[in-house]
């Protein structure tokens, strides 16, 4: 029985050690790629935020945008954003999302 709890406590803690990873994946990929334009906070109260009418995410049309929606503006890109598709893989696209998420005031 101390063996199994063992593995178990250990299975926990590769699950919570692969979620902080993707969380913080999203929050680098994020800093790196979209602050300059989007904002650290996601307000998109910067220079070239402003210049390219950058949306604030938490605008009503971006708070009810579906994942689905987000992931297509990140690949094809609109407006003055370029796309990523190709840039960006999948995973990283899924975690910048989920990032910016914890960014949105409801």
């Amino acid at each position: 029985m101390l063996k199994f709890s063992h593995l178990g406590a250990w299975v926990l803690l590769a699950a919570a050690a692969t979620l902080a990873g993707a969380q913080n994946s999203g929050s680098d990929v994020y800093k790196a790629k979209c602050a300059m334009c989007h904002g650290v906070a996601g307000d998109a109260n910067t220079p070239a935020g402003k210049a390219f009418k950058a949306p604030s995410f938490s605008s009503p049309d971006v708070l009810k945008a579906s994942d689905a929606d987000l992931t297509a503006v990140t690949k094809k890109g609109k407006g003055k954003m370029p796309a990523w598709d190709g840039k960006l893989t999948e995973d990283q696209i899924k975690d910048v999302i989920a990032y910016i998420h914890t960014l949105q005031k409801k």
